[in-house]
């Protein structure tokens, strides 16, 4: 449940920031009487408001911030007012612009006979939160299978998208096959497309097939057009994935997760044993606990077993809540960020091949450090080990 402003970390009762414990309040689309109470409640506690709405911001939940404040709170000051209802307005029209872009590209694709399921942005603000509006995103991404990327380019080429870098044609055969995403810029802006033919880099050792999310994909609505969607067990898991990348730096990939087990009908068998197949059910449990203590989430059985079932899940979620109220970023390359994510796997074999996988997989700064005859390519695995070896020590 929700702590009010307590919470545990390392065995000691911390006071949370009542900045940050009133944005956890706020960041839901149906509050509880416990969450409205605390909005309502907000001049009983001295809340920096300038401090407030960069954790809003920082976090990507002003929508839902400015939303549930109007709705719930009384005599908020003047100038909150006001930025929060244009924050709001904003991301409507982004979200709008974002939308019909979406729709734009899904109908090329549809024409060139491309199948591409786009998750996240619109579709999942449509999907587990129910308006556009409700969420703020900044990019579109599509699912894809790698063998479709050459004719996706060339559906968004046709719409005026052009890849965020230029890759040689060999070099971009190298990374279809070791890589898993590409951006795309076109005039409106950068990196406003992703195609992505997996899910997480090669070296997290989780092999999750592209493929299999496809085939069992289905049609949902998005502004009155059917689009292809993940299922609510691969969509759940994608969450949790995704959010376990990015150690869950930000509230609002907690959000997803909470706003997914609201609304999504699961086949908790179906996810269980798909999740400790991949080895991934510790990232699963970690996603839902965060949701469950953070923003007071009801967790169906099933998925409180799986919290319950590992005591690890507890002890590096009260790590991450710590690391989110403070809003610090991680570094990718660091010991700290891999010895993290190395916890995060339940199995040793899935461990060892995770170290293996991060020594010897080029990323694409590996691949500019030097440029390289096809042919020699492999030598790739040698730079790699070489600058992750100097970073590290």
């Amino acid at each position: 449940m929700l702590r009010s402003s307590l919470y545990y970390s390392g065995g000691l009762v911390t006071q949370r920031r009542n900045e940050f414990d009133l944005l956890c309040a706020c960041a839901g689309v149906e509050l509880g009487p416990t969450r409205a109470a605390r909005i309502a409640d907000w001049s009983q506690s001295s809340v920096d408001w300038e401090e407030f709405l960069r954790l809003a911001e920082l976090h990507g939940v002003l929508p839902l911030v400015a939303r549930n404040l109007q709705r719930h709170a009384q005599g908020l000051p003047s100038p909150v007012d006001e930025k929060l209802r244009s924050a709001f307005d904003a991301n409507v029209r982004r979200s709008l612009w974002f939308a019909g872009e979406l729709a734009r590209i899904q109908i090329q694709f549809e024409k060139d006979h491309v199948f591409a399921i786009p998750y996240k942005g619109p579709t999942l603000a449509e999907l587990s939160y129910g308006d556009v509006a409700l969420r703020n995103f900044s990019d579109l991404d599509f699912l894809i299978a790698p063998a479709q990327f050459e004719a996706a380019r060339k559906s968004l080429a046709e719409l005026g998208y052009r890849p965020s870098s230029e890759l040689s044609s060999s070099v971009e055969r190298y990374w279809l096959r070791n890589g898993y995403e590409r951006p795309f810029d076109s005039a409106a802006g950068k990196y406003l497309v992703e195609l992505q033919w997996g899910l997480l880099p090669h070296f997290y050792a989780v092999d999750l097939r592209i493929d299999d999310l496809l085939a069992r994909s289905h049609p949902a609505l998005l502004g009155g057009r059917e689009v292809p969607s993940l299922s609510p067990e691969d969509l759940l898991l994608v969450l949790s994935l995704h959010g376990a990348k990015h150690l869950w730096m930000r509230l609002i990939w907690v959000c997803d997760i909470a706003e997914t087990l609201r609304t999504q009908t699961l086949d908790w068998a179906v996810f269980v044993a798909w999740a400790r197949k991949l080895g991934v059910l510790r990232m699963a449990g970690v996603s839902m606990w965060l949701a469950q203590e953070l923003l007071d989430c009801a967790l169906p059985e099933p998925a409180q077993e799986v919290v319950s079932g590992d005591p690890e899940v507890a002890n590096l979620g009260e790590a991450f809540v710590t690391r989110l109220e403070r809003g610090t970023a991680y570094d990718f390359e660091s010991t700290e960020y891999f010895r993290l994510i190395l916890k995060l796997r339940e199995r040793s074999t899935d461990q060892m091949r995770y170290i293996w996988r991060l020594l010897w997989t080029p990323g694409e700064g590996d691949l500019a450090v030097i440029r390289l005859p096809e042919v020699l390519f492999p030598l790739y695995r040698g730079v790699r080990a070489v600058r992750l070896i100097r970073k590290i020590f």
